[in-house]
């Protein structure tokens, strides 16, 4: 997802939208609705401005449409939880992580042609594996003790 769709779905996938989020970041939600419409090259949010979204919404997607679109993985701190249980979790979700990545690739190669689409789904699905797999390599550096 780039970062336009990622700022149009983090205001629209609000409860209540732009009517709802606006106010609460200090900007109208009609200039809101224009900020984030894809479609409007007049209207940009401006860095604070998306900071302040992200906050209120607790949705890191324009955070990490924008992180992966210059190469980088985003991957959230622990929350000081170094129990047997969190370590599982991380692992667990590493190994769902990676059968998406492999069905990614299983579809793309299902009909004997790749296109564009599938090549970003398979980058997309790969990301997410590597994020989940530096989550569980964390969570466990963070058991050393």
């Amino acid at each position: 997802m780039n970062t336009k769709d990622a700022a149009y779905h983090t205001v629209h996938d609000y409860a209540g939208g732009s009517e709802s989020l606006g106010p609460r970041v200090g900007i109208s939600a009609a200039v809101l609705r224009n900020k984030v419409n894809p479609n409007n090259e007049t209207h940009h949010l401006t860095f604070s401005e998306a900071q302040r979204i992200v906050d209120m919404t607790d949705d890191d997607r324009m955070l990490r449409a924008w992180a992966h679109a210059r190469g980088f993985l985003l991957v959230k701190a622990p929350e000081g939880s170094d129990c047997d249980m969190s370590v599982l979790e991380a692992v667990v979700e590493t190994g769902v992580a990676h059968g998406q990545w492999m069905q990614a690739i299983h579809s793309a190669l299902a009909d004997g042609k790749v296109d564009t689409s599938e090549v970003q789904a398979i980058k997309a699905a790969k990301r997410a594996l590597q994020t989940a797999a530096a989550t569980a390599t964390q969570r466990v550096e963070g058991m050393v003790g």
